[in-house]
């Protein structure tokens, strides 16, 4: 494959976040660029507005004749597309180059300095810090996001194209594709068993994927981790460690202790001991490829997050909203100990929607453990996504099991009436599925209600 030679590339599933990271690194690079999503968006409304044609019907009649020209086409796909999807095979029938996202995202980083950051848990906040730590250092960098940066409202940050930053993405063990110089592991917690099959498997694969690295290059991997590399933690003795940890007016400002020497007075403007964690890797993996220390501690304090990973819809001394990605188990946990480390007297209602029917039946039990926390629970149904339901695995019976007595399953058309009627002084809307939807409607009913 030689992506250079391309003139024009297909998305089929252009909406997905990582998908669309790719489509806009190809409208940067002059390609021409169009595709297919099942449903308009945000995203690709976004896409649109470069130039780039989007149809929303599965016909092979609205694609573009000249993206039908074999010769000059790169075709790529998401593995969310399901395997019936008459377009994908069109293409495969007829002999065209197709290839999966990471394919393309692994042929992009061969010939670039690459910095790779895998875990079930922190990968997209992770690659936003190091990301932004690069690009204010004046590398030249391309980052591809699986979110939306909120300091370039994109998920693509185009600063020069000889350093790649990219999410090493487990699912559908995506990141083997890759060939990283310097690569990082936050977490290997047991998750896409629907993929794996258990957490054994999972594991393995994280080791297979750190032997990807080239061999001159260097892993790095949170403290406690079953693999051996850099270690980095918080107030331990990893090689790279935060130390003298205190927050001042709402922000984290602490020390960095690297294997030559101390770095203090950093700023991270993120709650949670998680995003903590996201920044000291960052900046362990910026301080190795030879970012210096002044600009680094500039760039941090700079750094504003990415959407939907605890991001502020209201923040006033009465009310405080706030919209989170977290979908696993232990992400609602890590949510749990920011909001609690933050706001330690309000009382906290959290709203979450389970993403799969898979995820929840594996997990029922360290998701009922993980909700019952909070002062109160409102349970939307299970999103699908790309799943058919599972007998048995419904919401009702993740409310069931949750130990507390303030919970109920609520539809979308009851939930801002339930919002309203809770005396909760911080709200959480949680979830990967569509309750992102959601979250602008929430807010105008809750400022205007203030």
């Amino acid at each position: 494959m030689d992506i250079k030679a391309v003139h024009n590339v297909y998305f089929i599933g252009i909406g997905g976040i990582g998908m669309s990271a790719l489509a806009r690194y190809f409208v940067a690079k002059g390609k021409q660029v169009a595709g297919y999503d099942k449903t308009p968006s945000d995203i690709t409304k976004g896409l649109q507005e470069l130039g780039i044609y989007i149809h929303f019907n599965d016909d092979i009649i609205e694609v573009d004749p000249k993206y039908l020209d074999k010769a000059n086409t790169l075709i790529v796909y998401t593995p969310a597309i399901p395997k019936a999807h008459s377009e994908l095979n069109y293409f495969r029938v007829n002999n065209f180059e197709v290839y999966k996202r990471s394919e393309i995202l692994g042929e992009i980083t061969k010939q670039t300095t690459c910095l790779a950051v895998a875990g079930t848990h922190g990968k997209t906040t992770t690659t936003s810090i190091l990301g932004h730590l690069l690009y204010e250092c004046d590398i030249p960098v391309t980052t591809f996001l699986g979110g939306v940066s909120e300091n370039y409202d994109s998920n693509l940050i185009l600063n020069g194209t000889e350093v790649t930053v990219v999410e090493a993405d487990e699912f559908d063990r995506s990141f083997l594709t890759l060939s990283p110089d310097l690569a990082c592991i936050t977490s290997m917690d047991a998750d896409h068993l629907d993929i794996y099959g258990d957490a054994s498997e999972l594991i393995k694969t994280f080791r297979e994927f750190s032997e990807c690295i080239k061999p001159e290059g260097k892993l790095f991997v949170k403290n406690g981790l079953p693999l051996k590399g850099v270690s980095y933690g918080i107030d331990d003795d990893s090689d790279y460690s935060a130390k003298n940890i205190r927050i001042e007016n709402g922000s984290y400002v602490f020390d960095v202790q690297t294997p030559s020497e101390l770095y203090k007075d950093f700023q991270f403007n993120l709650p949670g001991r998680h995003n903590l964690s996201n920044a000291i890797i960052a900046l362990a993996m910026a301080v190795d490829y030879g970012c210096p220390y002044n600009q680094l501690a500039k760039a941090l304090a700079s750094y504003k997050g990415v959407k939907r990973r605890f991001t502020y819809q209201i923040k006033t001394s009465d009310l405080v909203f706030v919209d989170d990605y977290a979908h696993h188990p232990e992400e609602i946990n890590a949510v749990y100990q920011a909001v609690r480390e933050m706001y330690p007297e309000k009382k906290v209602l959290a709203i979450f929607q389970p993403h799969l029917y898979s995820r929840t039946r594996d997990f029922i039990d360290e998701f009922a453990a993980s909700l019952s926390k909070f002062d109160e629970v409102l349970l939307l149904d299970i999103y699908p996504a790309r799943e058919l339901p599972i007998e048995g695995v419904t919401s009702q019976w993740l409310l069931e099991k949750i130990e507390n007595p303030h919970k109920k399953l609520v539809s979308k058309s009851e939930l801002i009436d339930d919002i309203k009627t809770s005396d909760a002084q911080v709200i959480l809307t949680l979830g990967a599925g569509d309750i992102g939807e959601e979250v602008k409607h929430i807010k105008e009913a809750l400022s205007f209600a203030n």
